[in-house]
């Protein structure tokens, strides 16, 4: 059987995967797909909403299905043959959505929907639904002709190629890097960060330590490792993945310049100036000149912090480092040791507390309290025998399901994320109510030696951010799929949910039930928490002023003329322009942004700071009426989390907080107040 093909199971069967499965289910799934989109733009088919969802929607959510679990199996689970498996559909697939977001028999047929007496009957969610799929199409080249219509189509199936070819060629050159040490070469990292490498070596038949460039190898070599020798050897490896330092296989420089290339001549051939303005179209933000505002804004207040932090880390590292020059593989290493010494506790002391057991448990309570749902584990099948499954219940009634997937490994993509597998939906073929599943992916160290697995107080923070995503996608009560959970909400406010889960993360009554010490079991202490607390600010004009750096650079990459044949270049002078920190000249950042060139964020990477204005002042509503206040959590739900896409995301903000949004909470919560 072809786990791709079922979609009568409530969970996929990604055990039984494999990757012969992909050609076979992809010919079927794309062969009924064309055939509904002919029969929907048919005579035979009325012009009705109901009509178009039973005849087209079922199929392509189908095929969209399906080929989700194949992209996420190659994101957690990559192998040969599995890559070569969606590169060779990845073409078609690309092919068929282009097209289909382009028919103009079926644009003129929503068209009539949208535009009949009977539209401002429909639900808000469903009108909210076709307003979105006609600036869609519009979008998507449905009003191109002849040449142009053609161009259109080869540049979306070449830019998912070369977003593809991104990836792989960092994880491929990130999986590749090895440095094996001498243990004793390692004094000052943590013991186990020690122990791990040192096993990871004898497993490669080695009688040493094995370094990587995986995140729980690299930060902590930063971030403690006394050889400076050796923190320059991992950050220089580190910042130059995947660039001409590389194997030539693995450079990305020849793909970002034809990928930003194809973005403005896309957005030239819709009738806008520049990619940016093509993008910002379906945002908050709505055009580039209000990027440009918001960042400069963000820029000024940022800058004289980031000044003060830069300046006290440099005496420090002077007085009491030795360091007469601060390199940029000293910054991690002298900023921990300065916490340190500023506020007497490191990091590897606090992570003893954060065992993952016990911030799992205090995450489920938290969201059982706030949200009214509870969280149980349940069996599922899974791609590797660490993930877990789980469902959230309310009134008795299952709502949602996730898969949990925490530890980083080999062919697993890095970073962090959640992605859907199944979205809620009001079935039209008489299947009832398809319920949410979603996949929350991170990449911390594995447990070992029968000990928990340790999270960093970052590590919390990366999972409550991803499980605030998750809510937004389960919690959904809107049945309509084109705006149900995180379908429909504008990008630069998606991280609005997000943002706002990491703030728990800093308040005490959450932190004792997070927290329980690897040996003794003891919640984290008070002086200790005062400590975490009183570091909340540390070096936060630097974190601010990086963040506006990489946002003006993604602008700039997508507003400027030329700017696909300068982008090392371009992000050497907004280095210069906005950074306090100079980038040594190896760095090549670019050819590892993932977020510009593989993961949707083009011309929206503002966005991170855009929401976390909105998170902070929608947080401060629990500040004023009580951590864990019930009324409050329950007009978040319902307010944000239900409604989805299918309304505004300013609409929803202003039903839950009463009023716009205001940046003073940002601004406290940055220290910059």
């Amino acid at each position: 059987m072809n786990p791709l093909l079922d979609t009568a199971a409530e969970c996929p069967d990604f055990a039984a995967f494999r990757a012969e499965h992909v050609a076979p289910a992809i010919d079927e799934l794309l062969a009924d797909a064309e055939a509904a989109l002919e029969h929907a733009v048919s005579p035979a088919v009325p012009a009705d909403c109901d009509s178009l969802s039973r005849v087209l929607d079922v199929p392509v959510e189908r095929l969209r299905r399906a080929w989700g679990m194949v992209v996420h199996l190659q994101a957690v689970a990559d192998t040969p043959a599995l890559r070569d498996a969606h590169a060779q559909a990845l073409p078609r697939i690309t092919d068929f959505h282009t097209r289909l977001g382009a028919d103009r028999r079926l644009f003129a047929k929503v068209k009539v929907v949208a535009e009949s007496p009977a539209a401002a009957g429909l639900p808000p969610a469903r009108r909210k639904a076709l307003a979105d799929a006609l600036r869609d199409f519009r979008l998507g080249g449905a009003e191109l002709d002849g040449l142009a219509r053609e161009r259109f189509t080869t540049i979306q199936a070449r830019m998912a190629e070369l977003s593809q070819q991104f990836g792989k060629n960092l994880l491929d050159a990130t999986d590749d890097y090895e440095l094996y040490v001498d243990p004793a070469a390692m004094a000052g990292v943590p013991a186990h960060v020690v122990e791990a490498a040192t096993a990871d070596a004898h497993a490669h038949g080695r009688d040493a330590a094995r370094l990587t460039l995986h995140a729980p190898c690299l930060v902590p070599v930063l971030q403690y490792a006394e050889s400076r020798a050796l923190r320059e050897t991992i950050y220089r490896a580190n910042h130059m993945l995947a660039s001409e330092f590389g194997p030539a296989a693995w450079d990305n420089t020849a793909v970002m310049r034809e990928l930003v290339h194809l973005r403005d001549e896309e957005a030239r051939l819709l009738g806008y100036e520049s990619y940016a303005q093509l993008a910002l179209v379906p945002k908050m933000a709505r055009t580039p000149p209000t990027v440009e505002r918001f960042i400069a804004d963000a820029t000024g207040r940022a800058r004289p912090h980031a000044e003060r932090d830069l300046a006290g880390l440099r005496r420090f590292a002077t007085e009491q480092l030795g360091l007469a020059e601060l390199e940029p593989w000293d910054r991690t290493f002298a900023s921990e040791k300065l916490r340190q010494h500023r506020f007497a506790f490191g990091s590897d002391e606090l992570q003893q507390y954060f065992t993952e057991p016990q911030v799992l448990l205090g995450l489920f309570e938290l969201i059982e309290a706030l949200f009214d749902v509870s969280v149980r584990p349940a069996t599922a099948a899974v791609w590797h025998d660490s993930v877990r499954f789980f469902e959230l219940h309310r009134a008795g009634q299952r709502v949602a399901g996730f898969y949990l997937d925490l530890y980083a490994r080999p062919g697993k993509q890095s970073g962090a994320w959640m992605d859907e597998t199944r979205s809620r939906w009001r079935r039209p073929d008489g299947r009832g109510l398809q319920r949410p599943l979603a996949h929350l992916v991170c990449n911390f160290a594995p447990p070992r030696a029968g000990r928990p697995a340790l999270l960093s107080h970052d590590d919390v923070i990366t999972l409550f951010h991803e499980f605030g995503h998750g809510l937004h996608h389960m919690l959904t009560q809107v049945d309509e799929l084109a705006v149900s959970g995180i379908a429909g909400v504008e990008w630069d406010a998606a991280e609005l949910p997000s943002q706002f889960m990491e703030n728990f993360c800093w308040e005490w009554p959450v932190l004792q039930r997070l927290t329980a010490h690897v040996d003794t079991g003891q919640p984290l202490p008070r002086d200790l928490f005062e400590k975490l607390l009183a570091a909340r600010h540390f070096q936060r004009g630097l974190h601010v002023l990086r963040g506006c750096e990489y946002a003006a650079f993604d602008l700039r990459l997508h507003s400027e003329s030329g700017a696909a044949d300068r982008i090392q270049a371009i992000a050497d002078e907004v280095n210069r322009e906005i950074a306090v920190l100079r980038n040594p000249p190896f760095m090549r950042y670019p050819n590892a942004f993932s977020h510009l060139f593989d993961g949707g964020y083009a011309a929206g990477y503002y966005g991170y700071a855009w929401a976390e204005v909105l998170s902070a002042d929608a947080f401060a509503a629990f500040e004023e009426a009580g951590l864990f206040d019930r009324e409050t959590g329950r007009r978040w739900r319902e307010q944000v989390l239900e409604t989805g896409g299918s309304r505004s995301t300013l609409e929803s903000f202003v039903a839950f907080r009463g009023r716009e949004p205001r940046i003073d909470a940002w601004l406290r919560h940055q220290g910059m107040a």
